[in-house]
């Protein structure tokens, strides 16, 4: 589908870029903190820009770069989390957002511009989406230029433009279409290859919107929705609609559930019945799944390459009152010495079901990342078949919606495993329904299934999963 953005008002004089000199390379990351005086509000929309400034220029993972923006800034809880807010709704309309403001530049944005860019970005996501009032956002946006060495010769400029933004806010998003400006078109074109044209593009809007809050609880689903608010999805998650800050709802301290989406907690029940059994989770941080083998009874041995992330493992599972064992391995060369009546492979991947959660991978993937990634995951499953014993169950997962991370990739092990075996799964068994299995037999949900829930409580990520089983 072509994008024809809609006509410019004749009278619209845009804004051009001062005549100044440009500032010397290497200045483009230096960013002057603002007084601790400064008006309210500042400090949350800094954090926001820093850390869209890490994602967009230094490609680095939002989450973690977040974390240490507002850790260094020691924000409020309210603050933080509009400071997410406004981070994850650029995130979701960088395509759109720079669209607009497109229009009202002369020319684009000079290479060394600070965090100019990102200000912008971040000031009209607040005036389109987030309906904050003009003043703030745009007088706001003008410290923040100000602020900052390479970008404070650019506040005049990001003035005008914010003030034609806030002007023409109630048309300017009208026709411009968000699948095509916001999703990366190498992944359009292979969700559409994989798809087709109607499912793709519904992939593509779901992903665009923010999730819902799905957790898996120990025991008590209906009484905990009634307590939270939610609902109960068909496998026994709950879901909630905006429900503030997670450390605040009944049941954190004491360890009565955990935030995982319905999606994810369905592999772990495509293992079966586990309790009693030797179950090796790969891959395994941060314990979403560990934390269902433990809680359904399992000896649980947590694998996972990176210490920190383990700590974060034990961490969760300590305030959850669960139990499992640790090591720290490559999961494409584990060698555990024994075997496993099962093993769950949640490989690393490109995670592309999950944008709906992690914005950030519309900037931060790359077609070629799909290749690469098939690789690693078929050295994690070969591996990993090795200390599966006979008659033992393997489920391999992942968070892509890619083939060749899901379905061609179970057809490559078993054309080279003869002794393994795909394994049907019910769906109703685990929860789920016929809609989110392959005609082989395998998981695979997409963000646009549950379209038909309420408003906030739609979507899933979107996940493949296969079982199987090594024969005797």
């Amino acid at each position: 589908m072509e994008f024809e953005p809609p006509p410019k008002p004749a009278n619209a004089n845009k804004p051009s870029l001062p005549a100044r000199e440009r500032p010397r390379r290497g200045r483009d990351s230096k960013w002057q903190t603002p007084p601790l005086a400064a008006p309210g509000g500042l400090a949350a929309r800094d954090v926001a820009v820093s850390a869209l400034f890490s994602v967009f220029v230094e490609k680095r993972a939002f989450d973690d770069v977040f974390t240490k923006a507002a850790a260094t800034r020691n924000l409020e809880p309210r603050d933080r989390a509009f400071a997410r807010l406004i981070a994850a709704t650029v995130l979701r309309h960088h395509g759109e957002l720079r669209a607009v403001i497109a229009r009202f530049l002369e020319k684009p944005l000079p290479e060394h511009q600070g965090r100019l860019e990102q200000i912008l970005l971040s000031a009209a996501a607040q005036l389109l989406f987030l309906q904050t009032p003009p003043h703030a956002a745009i007088s706001l946006a003008v410290d923040q230029c100000r602020g900052d060495s390479s970008a404070r010769r650019f506040d005049k400029l990001t003035n005008a433009v914010l003030r034609r933004v806030s002007e023409q806010r109630e048309t300017l998003l009208t026709g411009l279409d968000a699948v095509e400006l916001n999703i990366p078109a190498w992944l359009l074109a292979r969700w559409t290859a994989a798809y087709g044209r109607d499912t793709a593009y519904a992939i593509g809007r779901a992903s665009l919107t923010e999730a819902p809050l799905d957790l898996t609880v120990k025991t008590g689903p209906a009484a905990w929705a009634g307590t939270l608010g939610g609902i109960v999805m068909p496998s026994g998650s709950v879901r909630l609609a905006g429900a503030g800050r997670i450390e605040d709802l009944p049941g954190y301290d004491d360890g009565a559930w955990w935030v995982q989406d319905t999606a994810a907690a369905l592999p772990v029940k495509m293992l079966g019945d586990v309790a009693g059994k030797d179950v090796a989770d790969l891959c395994a941080a941060p314990g979403g799944k560990t934390a269902q083998l433990a809680a359904a009874g399992a000896r649980v041995t947590a694998v996972d390459k990176s210490p920190g992330r383990l700590n974060r493992l034990k961490a969760n599972l300590a305030r959850l009152h669960l139990d499992a064992e640790t090591a720290v391995a490559d999961a494409a060369e584990f060698a555990p010495g024994r075997m496993f009546d099962a093993i769950l492979v949640d490989a690393p991947c490109t995670a592309t079901g999950t944008i709906r959660r992690h914005p950030d991978i519309l900037l931060l993937k790359r077609d070629e990342d799909v290749a690469a990634l098939a690789a690693l995951q078929a050295r994690v499953l070969a591996s990993a078949a090795l200390a599966v014993k006979p008659g033992g169950a393997l489920v391999y997962c992942t968070c892509s919606l890619e083939p060749e991370e899901g379905s061609l990739q179970i057809g490559r092990f078993l054309s080279a495993n003869p002794q393994f075996r795909r394994d049907r799964i019910d769906p109703a068994s685990i929860g789920a329904v016929p809609a989110w299995f392959t005609a082989e037999g395998d998981l695979r949900t997409l963000p646009s299934h549950a379209s038909d829930m309420p408003d906030g409580l739609t979507g899933l990520d979107g996940f493949f999963a296969s079982r199987l089983v090594r024969q005797a």
